[in-house]
């Protein structure tokens, strides 16, 4: 019966995803059939950690954080777990090889979240490196299928990919993570005048990664291209949304993609997609 409760452990994730995220939810949907589950399993296992540091005020983070991370190693050196999300990520960590040292980053970039801080250029780039680019890298893993030279050839890209993913919702959540966390993770900006020139600078910076990653997006594997082509879509639309944001309104706004158009967005991408992929390199970049 242990299968049965691998099951359930796999459902779980599957559900934390659902109720987390509808937009990363329909990415995942549209990844071939055997990519799905592990790309499930990575999704839970970043959200809870995330929710310890977002979420659980008046708690201890910083021990809950320890304890998650000791359980989470704990789980993949015994191959099984209690708890239900650490254990479907002990199964892909262990099925696709996933280096601990990815985990491990992961891992210190939810740390740095326990303490309110406005980051230098050097935590920035530690912060977005440990909580997208190696996130991006688990998941690559999963796209090659233990193909390491493949991996090799893709992990800029994918790393490119994350950033830019990571630097729009750091953008699009400007105003929560400063009113409600005390974080500025754009080094250097000074909230008091943050407008157009500061804004500006920060979206020519998300276009270059944009740019970087679309073209790994091209060389994916097909089973993995075309749920990543629709991540990289929501939020290239995202992305749009937010240039055409005053700076001001940013700062008191949080700019969305409603669930109705995210429908639309993934009908019109599916008929580009098959029809003619580089339409899009075209028109949006």
């Amino acid at each position: 019966m242990k299968q049965v409760f691998d099951n359930i452990s796999h459902e779980m994730s599957t559900l934390t995803t659902k109720r987390y995220s509808t937009s990363f939810s329909l990415g995942i949907k549209m990844l071939h059939a055997d990519l799905q589950q592990p790309i499930y399993s990575i999704y839970g296992f970043v959200r809870f950690a995330d929710e310890i540091v977002d979420s659980f005020h008046g708690f201890d983070k910083e021990w809950l954080l320890e304890d998650f991370r000791k359980q989470t190693y704990q789980a993949i050196d015994d191959g099984i777990s209690l708890n239900p999300i650490l254990n479907s990520f002990q199964w892909v960590v262990n099925k696709y090889q996933i280096p601990l040292d990815l985990i491990e980053t992961f891992l210190e970039s939810m740390k740095m979240d326990l303490n309110k801080q406005a980051y230098n250029e050097d935590q920035y780039k530690k912060y977005i490196l440990g909580s997208a680019e190696v996130v991006g890298l688990m998941c690559l893993k999963i796209f090659v299928n233990g193909d390491e030279s493949e991996y090799l050839r893709l992990k800029p890209a994918a790393m490119k990919l994350g950033s830019a993913f990571q630097k729009i919702n750091f953008l699009r959540d400007l105003n929560d993570d400063y009113k409600h966390l005390g974080r500025v993770y754009f080094p250097g900006i000074d909230m008091n005048e943050f407008n157009a020139t500061v804004k500006h600078d920060i979206e020519r910076d998300i276009e270059a990664d944009f740019h970087a990653g679309y073209l790994g997006i091209l060389e994916l594997p097909k089973k993995a291209r075309f749920g990543v082509y629709l991540a990289y879509i929501y939020y290239y639309k995202l992305f749009k949304k937010i240039k055409n944001t005053p700076a001001k309104v940013i700062l008191h706004e949080r700019v969305r993609i409603p669930n109705n158009r995210k429908v639309g967005l993934l009908l019109s991408s599916y008929v580009r997609h098959n029809l003619n992929m580089l339409w899009f390199k075209r028109s949006f970049l």
